[in-house]
Order: structure tokens, then C-alpha cells, then sequence
């Protein structure tokens, strides 16, 4: 499908087995970015997305067939709601094509397919000194949830 952001038209799709390349090194250029270890794997990365059981599905946007980001995104679920929600894990633009309207486009995209969905809300995390990303998604008009805290516990 195309989008529109700001008069820059990109496609974008859904993921497939034969892009988990592309993907590793999408989410390997994050993790450079954000400053954190990546473990994931090709074939760990093409069983969670492609599996039997997919943990989660991915979305890949291109500018004239040049990969130029991707979303990661899952669902979870509300016992408050009732109803399920879209977690966005991952939203990456490649540098060259940041300011140009991309994110924006992604997220209202994803904004509309959650409610397609039944999703009640849509929800991810942002770290705490990504003044950019912060900014930008306030200017989506999301909200920051300063009460709650982020609890892990890490398996292996």
C-alpha cells in the first residue's frame, strides 16, 4: 500500500520470511542507535515472526524499493478494558528519512489499524533520553505515563 507523508509517497507491507534479513539489520541499526545489546537472531527473528506461533508481526516501508524503515507491533490484552490492545515494540526510520513525515505516517497508520482491530488503546515505551522521540510522540498527542513503571525479568 502507499502512504502520503508530507508530498513523500512511500509503500509500505508486511514483512515476509524472505525479509528477515532486512529486519535483523533494521533492528541492529536501532539497537546502535538506542544504545542497546541486540540478541536476536535471523533465526530466532524468523521463528517469532513466522513461525507456527508468531510472537509478533512486522511492517517495512520503502521509498521507490529502498528499504527506509520497519514496525514491529503485537497485541496484548486489558483485563480494565475487557478488550485487546497494539503494542508497538519497534518504530525505526533510517536516519535520511526522519523530518520528512514517516513516523507520522506510520503511526497514524497504525493509530487506524488498531481501531480496525478493536483494540482499545495502543500503547509503547520510549526511553527516558530520547528527547526527539518523546517530543514527537507528544505531538501525536500520546500520553506519558510517569506512574507507571517498566518491571522485567530476564529468562536465560
Amino acid at each position: 500500500m502507499k502512504l502520503n507523508a508530507n508530498q513523500f509517497e512511500f509503500d509500505l507491507r508486511p514483512g515476509t520470511i524472505d525479509d528477515v534479513p532486512l529486519l535483523h539489520a533494521f533492528i541492529h541499526e536501532m539497537a546502535v542507535f538506542e544504545k542497546l545489546t541486540l540478541y536476536a537472531t535471523e533465526a530466532s527473528l524468523r521463528e517469532a515472526f513466522f513461525g507456527a506461533q508468531p510472537a509478533a508481526y512486522t511492517l517495512l516501508a520503502f521509498d521507490e524499493g529502498k528499504p527506509i524503515g520497519y514496525i514491529v507491533y503485537l497485541y496484548n490484552f486489558s483485563t480494565m478494558l475487557g478488550q485487546r490492545g497494539l503494542w508497538l515494540e519497534d518504530l525505526y526510520v533510517r536516519p535520511e528519512y526522519r523530518g520528512k513525515g514517516v513516523g507520522k505516517a506510520l503511526m497514524a497508520y497504525l493509530k487506524t489499524f488498531a481501531v480496525e482491530q478493536g483494540c482499545g488503546r495502543f500503547e509503547w515505551m520510549v526511553l527516558d533520553w530520547n528527547e526527539d522521540a518523546i517530543a514527537f510522540y507528544k505531538g501525536l498527542g500520546a500520553q506519558m505515563l510517569d506512574d507507571w513503571r517498566v518491571c522485567r525479568v530476564v529468562m536465560g
